[in-house]
């Protein structure tokens, strides 16, 4: 407690600098930065409502990356793990996994922070405005939506777009339009599509030899079944994985490096709708409406020889980003819906249409990213008609 004291008061005394009108008033941001991500902000409202809660903007975007730890530590221990089995001399402990990970995890997440902050703070100081804290957990979500390989000025590229046209130009925090994260992994996915997406995206070998990912072997495979293809997977090279449900729950497999475990995702869902951030009824949608189009396109199956109409509605839920994309973006306060009605409708159509991605376009397996960007784009014209009809709603049962 003595040292916190200590260091508040180091920051008080040095908040005079940063004043208007003394010599360093443009990084005022910088320090207001510091100051309120690590103690209580006072700041109070200029005018109603007051709300009296010492859970700001910045704590809340904390609570975030909290949740989004776990992710990170096993997407470490999984690059490892995939390694070492495939690697026949190589043979290496938990520990040794998860260090041989981190040295391409980590990489990505500073080259990540270091893009977005070099953009956010230059924004800040021309703006002279207080600095976003949107862009840390943009920054955290932004690896664990990448392949282990990525090209390190990829990332830079990748990070500087998404906040930059996914957040500064609407204004910043608040009134973008777009999940910034998800802009910038769309960035990259278009603009370098070789290094993001396919059978390439995961290396299990010194060599550069590569295995597929689970949407990419039914995506590329001339067969119509794909419980068989699955299950055949772990026995036909190139691809030295198991894709059994619960290799694929507890994470086992190819992948982006935060996607692959769904245990650690749904805790992750319970943490963040226990501490009232992330909304239960978008995720609870948005996996009715994957549920709802899977069993759809089963029935339809029988018509078509495309195999990933064959994928079960359990199945789409496991593989793939769908559920990492329905926890931590699609729940994103400023572009999701905002009326609890309207969140039912958004969530439901993200489902829908990500299976919809995922079965009629075998170039794009994976549909969860469009799905979220595209539903971002109708969420205010959704609380617009919800809120629009609970009006004439109201209206008529007054008359």
């Amino acid at each position: 407690m003595d040292n916190m004291n200590f260091l508040k008061k180091i920051l008080e005394r040095s908040g005079k600098l940063f004043e208007k009108g003394r010599p360093l008033s443009w990084a005022h941001p910088i320090w207001e930065a510091t100051d309120t991500i690590l103690f209580s902000t006072d700041k109070q409202t200029d005018s109603g409502p007051h709300i009296r809660d010492n859970m700001d903007i910045k704590r809340t975007m904390f609570f975030v990356v909290i949740a989004l730890i776990p992710c990170y530590l096993f997407g470490a221990y999984n690059i490892g793990y995939l390694n070492d089995m495939a690697t026949t001399d190589v043979s290496r402990s938990m520990f040794g996994n998860f260090i041989f990970g981190m040295s391409y995890v980590l990489p990505i997440l500073i080259i990540t922070f270091v893009s977005g902050a070099i953009c956010e703070l230059t924004f800040s100081v021309i703006r002279r405005h207080e600095v976003n804290e949107g862009f840390l957990v943009t920054c955290a979500l932004i690896p664990l939506t990448l392949p282990p390989l990525v090209p390190l000025w990829q990332v830079f590229i990748g990070t500087a777009f998404g906040i930059i046209i996914g957040k500064e130009i609407f204004g910043g925090v608040g009134t973008n339009i777009f999940n910034p994260a998800l802009t910038a992994r769309a960035f990259m996915y278009f603009a370098f599509p070789t290094r993001m997406s396919g059978e390439k995206i995961w290396a299990v070998l010194p060599d550069g030899n590569t295995g597929a990912t689970a949407l990419a072997i039914p995506a590329n495979s001339p067969k119509n079944i794909a419980s068989d293809l699955f299950s055949e997977a772990s026995n036909v090279a190139p691809n030295y994985f198991d894709f059994s449900l619960w290799k694929m729950c507890w994470g086992l497999i190819p992948g982006s490096i935060g996607e692959t475990n769904k245990i650690l995702i749904l805790l992750g869902a319970i943490f963040l709708v226990y501490v009232g951030i992330a909304s239960w009824r978008t995720m609870v949608a948005s996996v009715s409406g994957l549920f709802f189009t899977a069993f759809l396109f089963n029935i339809l199956a029988g018509f078509s020889t495309n195999a990933m109409l064959t994928i079960t509605p359990l199945q789409h839920l496991l593989i793939g980003s769908f559920l990492f994309g329905t926890v931590f973006m699609a729940t994103e306060p400023v572009t999701s819906a905002h009326t609890n009605k309207g969140k039912w409708i958004y969530g439901f159509m993200i489902g829908v249409l990500t299976v919809i991605i995922r079965s009629v376009n075998p170039a794009y397996p994976e549909g969860v990213m469009l799905a979220i960007l595209i539903m971002n784009m109708f969420a205010p014209l959704i609380d617009y008609y919800v809120v629009k009809s609970n009006i004439k709603m109201r209206i008529a049962r007054n008359a």
